[in-house]
């Protein structure tokens, strides 16, 4: 498991990372792509798309269901990580290094709303269905 210490989640499963110069990663976690089972297709905003906290990102399909992506921060989309366009299965083997989503230029701060590590971990435990 790799040290996430650094991210932050929203309780629609949406993680951010903060990256150098403003810049942040978004993806999903790794108990949203458990529960969606094999990811299949993404449905991702263009570069220049300008995010809002909790608005709509795009979507995720999987053998299981599809689900609409949230955004957890403001900010514009800078770019769309075409391995996981050409290679959804990414998303479940990897969803917080390789299988990201979109990086953005942060809107200055991240919402007080999102949890850290340790509180996603008990959000999501008790989210359990």
């Amino acid at each position: 498991m790799p040290d996430l210490s650094g991210f932050k989640f929203t309780k629609t499963h949406e993680w951010v990372r903060p990256a150098d110069g403003g810049e942040a990663f978004i993806g999903i976690s790794d108990h949203a792509q458990g529960q969606l089972g094999d990811v299949i297709f993404l449905e991702l905003p263009q570069v220049g798309a300008r995010l809002e906290p909790g608005a709509r990102l795009g979507a995720v399909e999987s053998v299981k269901a599809a689900s609409d992506l949230y955004a957890p921060a403001a900010g514009e989309v800078l770019e769309v990580n075409a391995a996981v366009n050409d290679a959804p299965e990414l998303v479940n083997q990897d969803p917080y290094e390789r299988g990201w989503l979109v990086k953005v230029r942060l809107d200055g701060e991240l919402p007080d709303t999102l949890m850290d590590d340790a509180a996603y971990q008990a959000y999501a435990d008790a989210d359990q269905h």
